[in-house]
């Protein structure tokens, strides 16, 4: 089949493209990811503590990223971090970290700090009885049994980043989404039915990443239910 849509894939080096904006798609959602979790384990641990101000502080941080919509984010961060901080060299992937971080410390908190307060209160109280000291307490008990509650809910919000990486070409990031619409616009002529090929290998890169994610956190969710 000489113009057969399935050819677009093998013209030139549009497969191995592909494999590369699938590449930079799973290293800005991971790198996203690593800052996120780590920070939302912070803020979600402070929105514990009795302190009303703070309290209400990180709540409005977290309202804030769940109200403003992902790509007004990406823009955000795409546009006015280099203003503000005068940084004109960094590459608008570097902004997408930095504003998908944000988002996923805002949510992380939300679950740390929920499954915080899951922990039975008598765990609490054997270690304060144990002579533990707040910090003590928090990394010994409460934190080991706080990981196996949220992380269902840490693999949901996973799948959810890299979902979301779709939206980086608006910012001229070069994702899978954006070479593959790239590939689609230079072959459009050649191959009609081109777009339901690359855009069908898009959707099983999305699928082998995602969907291992989800199953993992279904059976987890279900073994805390037994």
């Amino acid at each position: 089949m000489p113009h057969s849509g399935i050819n677009v894939l093998f013209e030139g080096h549009n497969l191995v493209r592909l494999l590369g904006g699938l590449w930079t798609t799973v290293w800005i959602a991971a790198l996203a990811l690593v800052i996120g979790l780590s920070l939302g384990t912070l803020l979600g641990a402070l929105r514990t503590l009795k302190n009303p101000v703070l309290r209400l502080g990180l709540r409005l941080y977290l309202e804030f990223f769940r109200i403003v919509p992902t790509v007004v984010l990406l823009f955000l961060a795409y546009y006015l971090v280099p203003e503000l901080f005068h940084v004109d060299s960094l590459p608008g992937s570097w902004m997408a970290v930095i504003a998908f971080g944000l988002w996923v410390a805002a949510e992380f908190s939300d679950i740390v700090r929920g499954a915080l307060l899951s922990v039975p209160v008598h765990q609490r109280e054997s270690g304060l009885a144990l002579g533990m000291n707040r910090w003590q307490l928090f990394r010994y008990v409460l934190l080991p049994q706080a990981l196996k509650l949220e992380l269902p809910a840490t693999i949901n919000l996973a799948t959810r980043v890299i979902k979301t990486t779709s939206l980086l070409m608006l910012i001229s990031v070069m994702d899978v989404i954006n070479i593959g619409q790239q590939i689609i616009e230079a072959n459009n002529t050649t191959y009609r039915t081109g777009v339901f090929w690359v855009y069908g290998v898009i959707f099983i890169f999305y699928f082998v990443v995602d969907y291992p994610l989800s199953r993992w956190a279904q059976r987890l969710a279900a073994q805390q239910k037994v």
